[in-house]
Formats: C-alpha cells, sequence, structure tokens
C-alpha cells in the first residue's frame, strides 16, 4: 500500500484488501469445499464482513490476511453445518460429525466424507449415515428408514462396495 491506511478512504481500502487477498482465500476456500462457485461466495461473504467491520480492521495489531482466513475458515464450517449442504434424507436423524471436542479433526473429516456420500443413492447415503454416524444397528436403521432388515444390508453392501471403487483404484497393469 503507496498510502498509510488511515489516509485511504475505507473503499479505497476494502479494494486493496480484495486485490491483495482474494486470491488466496478463494484458493484456501475452494480446498476445503472442492467447489470453486461456492468457494466465491463464501469469500464474497468475507468481505463483506471485512466491509462491516473495516474500522476494527485498521485498528487492529494482527494480520488482516489472518483475520479473513479465520473469517472464511469459519464460514466454511458453518455452511458445512448446514442442513442443505447435508442433503439430508427426510426423516432421517443425523448427527453432524462436525459438532463434537476435536472441532477441526471433525471439519476435516466432514469435507472429506460429504464429498463421498454426494456420490451415493439417497437410499444408500441414508443406511450409512444411520449405520455409521448415528451408530445404529441394522434393525434400529431398518426400523427408522421403514424398510425390511435385508435392504438395509443390501444397500449397506452396494453403497460400501461403491465408495470402495472411488476411493480405492486399482493400479494401471
Amino acid at each position: 500500500m503507496a498510502t498509510p491506511p488511515t489516509a485511504m478512504s475505507r473503499s479505497d481500502l476494502l479494494g486493496t484488501i480484495m486485490r491483495e487477498h482474494r486470491d488466496g482465500l478463494v484458493s484456501y476456500a475452494e480446498k476445503l469445499l472442492g467447489d470453486h462457485g461456492l468457494a466465491e461466495d463464501i469469500v464474497q461473504e468475507t468481505f463483506i464482513r471485512a466491509w462491516r467491520n473495516i474500522d476494527r480492521l485498521l485498528g487492529m495489531e494482527g494480520s488482516v490476511r489472518g483475520w479473513l482466513f479465520t473469517v472464511t475458515r469459519h464460514l466454511v464450517i458453518d455452511w458445512v453445518r448446514k442442513p442443505h449442504a447435508r442433503r439430508e434424507v427426510i426423516g432421517v436423524t443425523y448427527n453432524d460429525p462436525v459438532s463434537g471436542t476435536d472441532s477441526t479433526e471433525r471439519v476435516h473429516d466432514a469435507l472429506v466424507t460429504r464429498p463421498l456420500l454426494r456420490r451415493l443413492s439417497p437410499e444408500h447415503r441414508a443406511v450409512l449415515v444411520q449405520i455409521y454416524l448415528c451408530d445404529r444397528s441394522i434393525q434400529e436403521t431398518a426400523g427408522i428408514l421403514g424398510v425390511p432388515a435385508g435392504t438395509v444390508k443390501s444397500r449397506q453392501h452396494n453403497a460400501l462396495r461403491k465408495l470402495r471403487s472411488v476411493v480405492v483404484r486399482p493400479e494401471a497393469a
């Protein structure tokens, strides 16, 4: 920045912050979410919050970049926790893997698990959510989903087979 921050207008300061940090923030959010468009939306919201807190940013002793990345991370976590991000099956109880004591590890797990679960049909996904994320038995899952236990077993088997084919790719011969 050529002029001291106090001599800049609020909009000029925000413009400078956006030019200097936008690409890094989009890249960071995209790595967490795996979706460039959504990452752009998250970063846009980050800059809206920066605009609302511009006076605080001016007087801040710490790094503006650190503040922006922290806000971006919190927005990603908030987005992952929203029901639309989970694409819930109606009538299914779901314990969000993001909530808990070790939130960093849980956020990472959620960001890895969710894209994989999205590759499954809603029926297969519901079975895996009940059995593995909600720690329910085959019988309990059958009761919740209103299907026979054999159907739950079949869906579990087929869902796991599909996930294995996605995660474990055969080596080229």
